[in-house]
């Protein structure tokens, strides 16, 4: 295998030099390449249907909410409020983690009674501050 990629790697390389790669259409611009390399390729064409009718798979849609968490965040220094936001960001990447199939698999509704424990202490928390204040 190694002897073809060689093979390969030379041809691109002559290619290259005598230019031939220069006035290909969207040279220079960015690859716009949607990232579905871990998905399996009976789910592909699936998504990408769905894709082109503005829906979204449940993990992107996911994904998006975790980093508008992580994003509010950055921006909080209220200890009980990040508690708060901490909390739905790990039921968010728990449910992530179930969708993906990884080791840890937990039913949506246990996660979800996770995040509201989580947030019940955080509640404690803004009396508690609250009180010493």
């Amino acid at each position: 295998m190694r002897l073809l990629d060689a093979l390969v790697e030379q041809r691109i390389a002559a290619a290259a030099a005598r230019g031939e790669f220069d006035e290909l259409p969207g040279a220079g611009a960015p690859l716009s390449l949607d990232d579905d390399a871990l998905v399996p390729q009976e789910v592909r064409v699936a998504n990408r249907i769905l894709k082109n009718a503005g829906f979204v798979p449940p993990a992107v849609e996911q994904l998006r909410a975790l980093r508008d968490l992580q994003a509010e965040l950055n921006a909080v220094s209220d200890r009980a409020t990040r508690c708060r936001l901490q909390a739905r960001m790990l039921a968010l990447d728990m449910a992530l983690e179930s969708l993906r199939g990884g080791p840890l698999v937990l039913p949506r509704e246990y996660c979800r009674r996770i995040a509201e424990r989580l947030s019940e202490r955080a509640g404690n928390l803004d009396t508690a501050d609250a009180g010493s204040q």
